[in-house]
């Protein structure tokens, strides 16, 4: 069940993550005008939205049991279960409430350093950091699966009086809920919503090498036939950052690396893949800046001055990964 909302304009039809909708199912829909609700079943949920001046969302399993349900509206606080602050340029900034589930247990939503399992009682960051990958998708253990259907930077705390969910500039409301009677059946909705990752080949189930940092090309290989000596299982080695000449030239500096293809070539005969750590930053020096500035290949600020994004190694600027041409230039 995917559940929108705009508070200016059409529903927009983002794809951000969700797969399109191929098949062709008939929701039950049923409207009591006497109890002034409505309600739309798929599959095991049922969503019931009740009173038209309310319009509170509560989400059912198919045995009537109440999931999730939006916090009520209005009140000395003036709480708004989809709280919509309007910001210049027609954004706004969301917060999504919905009232606490006493015993709750909250798994998933990706990686973040903590040593917490349950993620109840726990506000996340939704943003991407080095060490950090934020998937908004939790399994919960009342039997459902919910995602953030959102790429806003943002957060969410998982309180126990209610969980809340901050988008800081968006369009519009978006979430996706899933229920089932297992995890598995679960984690299996949610991949066929979003898409499923391949099997990884065999080499990359198998013992990496990698260490800060090899310096040359000769001390790579040297680790790599130690390896073999000793008789010692290694699938993959890893060349981390600083091989090339400047960020952003995204080639190998000829003078500590003056063969590759002969590395390479060495390292596949002893059944060894080779993985390189490539960083998105381009020096403001690199062969490659001056053209990828001129194309608008590099992120550039909303307005006023270009900054840099890194200011050491020396000062650069990230390359627009979101460009799909300048992801075919790299």
């Amino acid at each position: 069940m995917r559940t929108r909302s705009r508070m200016m304009g059409e529903i927009q039809d983002t794809d951000f993550a969700l797969l399109p909708d191929n098949e062709d199912l008939e929701a039950t829909i049923e409207i009591d005008h006497e109890a002034q609700s409505a309600s739309i079943q798929n599959g095991k949920v049922t969503a019931v939205v009740r009173q038209p001046w309310l319009g509170q969302i509560s989400f059912y399993n198919d045995e009537g049991e109440l999931l999730l349900q939006e916090i009520g509206n209005g009140g000395a606080l003036k709480l708004r279960a989809r709280a919509f602050k309007p910001m210049i340029g027609g954004d706004h900034q969301l917060t999504v409430s919905f009232a606490g589930n006493d015993g709750e247990r909250i798994y998933g939503m990706g990686q973040y350093q903590q040593e917490i399992f349950d993620l109840k009682g726990s506000m996340l960051e939704l943003a991407h950091r080095n060490s950090q990958a934020s998937v908004p998708f939790y399994y919960s253990s009342k039997g459902y699966g919910f995602l953030w259907h959102n790429t806003a930077i943002g957060k969410v705390n998982f309180a126990n009086n209610r969980t809340e969910w901050v988008a800081e500039s968006t369009k519009q409301m978006d979430y996706w809920i899933t229920v089932g009677d297992s995890p598995a059946e679960i984690e299996a909705a949610y991949g066929k919503a979003v898409g499923t990752v391949p099997m990884m080949p065999e080499y990359g189930l198998g013992f990496w090498q990698c260490k800060l940092r090899y310096y040359n090309q000769e001390q790579l290989l040297e680790v790599a036939r130690e390896y073999k000596r000793r008789k010692l299982p290694i699938d993959v080695i890893v060349i981390d950052f600083f091989h090339w000449p400047k960020q952003g030239d995204f080639r190998f500096e000829e003078e500590f690396f003056p063969d590759p293809k002969a590395m390479m070539d060495e390292l596949k005969s002893m059944g060894i893949e080779l993985m390189i750590s490539v960083w998105p930053q381009v020096d403001r020096h690199s062969e490659n800046f001056n053209e990828m500035r001129q194309k608008g290949y590099l992120i550039k600020a909303e307005r006023g001055v270009q900054v840099a994004m890194m200011d050491w190694f020396p000062s650069s600027i990230y390359f627009d990964a979101t460009n799909p041409k300048a992801r075919e230039y790299v």
